[in-house]
């Protein structure tokens, strides 16, 4: 698990995501707005709304929620149309960040990711810059007590591409479309999932040793990552597990 995963997951451990539950709420149902919009209305028909929706669920979003932004999607109910934007940087250190956004207003949200980046010892860079070293995955993670032979099983014989252990829980990598058979196939075998998405995933990474560096990096992305607009933010960095914990407190 990269360090961007595991400091997402230690915050929401923490209570973090809770304490945004609203927001957290918004940018699901928009994910699903935007999936709809795209691939149509039919999860069955369409695999990334079919992943959205699951993910939506998992964070206990309402039905009614759920169904009210496959509806604005569609164009059966009216909604904010909004546009997909990508934007690259470097946090301190010279890690890579890449930042995705829906919003209904481009040169209002690309000036405030730039001042994101600059009040926060960062820089936004040119289109180009940092997405090479990035690649897009589905990524399931287990929930803590899987049977490492049931999970390498059945994840394989699904179409994983890769699997890694870490405290004790099962990080599987595929491609994206796969998510949701991959997924199924795992929970039909009684393998408990903590979480399925698709996210973009770093080629190399800097290890950031020391509570300091940590600390520069992670003000960036938990800035970016408060944005509204903002519905990822990916980075390549990597933080040992006794600097995590400092750094948490």
């Amino acid at each position: 698990m990269s360090g961007h995963s595991k400091w997402h997951s230690i915050k929401h451990k923490k209570g973090a995501a809770d304490a945004a539950r609203g927001k957290l709420f918004a940018r699901l149902c928009r994910e699903v707005e935007v999936a709809a919009r795209t691939g149509g209305g039919d999860p069955d028909a369409n695999a990334t709304l079919r992943t959205k929706i699951q993910k939506a669920r998992d964070a206990s979003v309402p039905k009614d929620n759920i169904e009210n932004a496959i509806k604005r999607g569609t164009g059966e109910l009216e909604g904010v149309q909004y546009e997909q934007l990508n934007y690259e940087g470097y946090a301190p250190n010279g890690v890579a960040v890449y930042v995705e956004c829906l919003s209904d207003n481009r040169n209002r949200t690309g000036s405030e990711i730039k001042n994101i980046f600059s009040r926060n010892g960062g820089s936004l860079a040119e289109p180009g810059a940092v997405s090479w070293q990035f690649e897009r995955k589905g990524v399931i993670i287990t929930g803590a007590g899987a049977s490492e032979d049931d999970v390498m099983l059945v994840a394989l014989d699904a179409g994983a591409e890769d699997i890694a252990e870490q405290g004790g829980a099962f990080t599987i990598t595929t491609a994206p479309s796969d998510v949701p058979s991959i997924r199924a196939a795992l929970e039909e075998a009684g393998v408990p999932i903590e979480s399925a998405d698709t996210t973009m995933v770093a080629s190399t990474s800097i290890e950031l040793a020391d509570e300091g560096s940590a600390k520069q990096v992670l003000r960036v992305i938990d800035a970016l990552e408060d944005h509204d607009d903002v519905q990822g933010v990916y980075a390549n960095f990597d933080i040992p597990e006794t600097v995590l914990e400092a750094v948490m407190g």
